[in-house]
């Protein structure tokens, strides 16, 4: 499910300016007057494009789609979020998006960080009640649920390309990766972030570390198809020099070995706050038109 291309904003839906879209003033027009209901409560993406400063619903839309993984990946239903129809706009239909808060919340979450009124955006959510307020977190754990799915993706790819270039033991080619990047075998990493067993050292990274495995398992299925390689010692061989090279790569730029990266909070229990967020968001939107903004 993503935005088609080419797709035109509407023009302002309040006669506020941009940067008054997001705040808790329910006398002044912002996001909570744009919403809208048809069955349950909901925002057009192309509003909260405008409202979050973007040109078009092309510029959004990868923020968008993230908001989308991260939410298949907690286990909320995409169809209860997100909904694809159609709205007239200059006297002509255009495809666009009906978002629930608490995929307006993913979306913004999404969003560049470095535009004031995404800021604006993800600091109205935290505080748009206090019902919600334990459950917020900031975007890089939103981020962190989104990569960690993407990984996961990648890593089922990465084992049927392995498995049809001849790799027979999935275990050790893995670990050759590991070792490439962290410069140790899995067993041993595993024992230095004190995974706990049966549990993937994925499920406790953070974003930086995160975006290095999902760079290096993606690399080393693009170096697999291009050189052709086959067979176990030779498959393995290529995902330890991938996993090198993104180590090289991180200790150039940031000056970080992976290994010295400090381990963060169980991905398990970042799922379980955002989903009481979902949940809360959607309850207070069942509430009734006297509880659709914060006190």
């Amino acid at each position: 499910m993503t935005f088609p291309m080419n797709t035109t904003l509407p023009g302002p839906a309040s006669s506020g300016s941009p940067a008054s879209f997001f705040h808790l003033d329910s006398s002044q027009p912002g996001f909570e007057s744009l919403a809208q209901q048809d069955g349950f409560k909901f925002w057009w993406a192309s509003d909260l494009a405008r409202m979050l400063g973007y040109a078009s619903l092309d510029t959004f839309r990868k923020a968008v789609n993230k908001a989308m993984i991260a939410c298949d990946a907690l286990g909320v239903p995409l169809m209860d979020n997100f909904i694809q129809g159609r709205r007239a706009v200059d006297g002509r239909e255009q495809v666009d998006f009906q978002l629930s808060r608490f995929a307006c919340y993913l979306a913004a979450m999404n969003g560049n960080v470095n535009n004031p009124l995404v800021a604006q955006a993800q600091a109205y959510f935290v505080s748009f009640a206090e019902a919600c307020r334990l459950y917020l977190e900031q975007a890089g754990s939103v981020e962190r649920v989104g990569l960690r799915a993407e990984i996961s993706d990648h890593e089922k790819s990465l084992s049927g390309v392995a498995q049809d270039a001849g790799v027979l033991d999935y275990a050790l080619f893995q670990n050759a990766g590991y070792r490439g990047l962290y410069n140790m075998d899995l067993a041993k990493l595993r024992e230095l972030k004190q995974v706990p067993a049966g549990r993937s050292p994925l499920d406790f990274m953070a974003r930086e570390e995160l975006a290095a495995n999902l760079f290096r398992v993606t690399q080393t299925e693009a170096k697999i198809r291009k050189e052709n390689r086959r067979g176990q010692r030779a498959l393995e061989s290529a995902a330890e020099e991938v996993g090198r090279r993104v180590r090289r790569t991180m200790e150039e730029i940031s000056g970080n070995r992976p290994e010295d990266l400090p381990p963060a909070e169980d991905i398990k229990q970042v799922r379980q706050r955002l989903k009481s967020a979902q949940r809360g968001f959607k309850k207070l939107d069942q509430a009734g038109p006297e509880k659709d903004t914060a006190p």
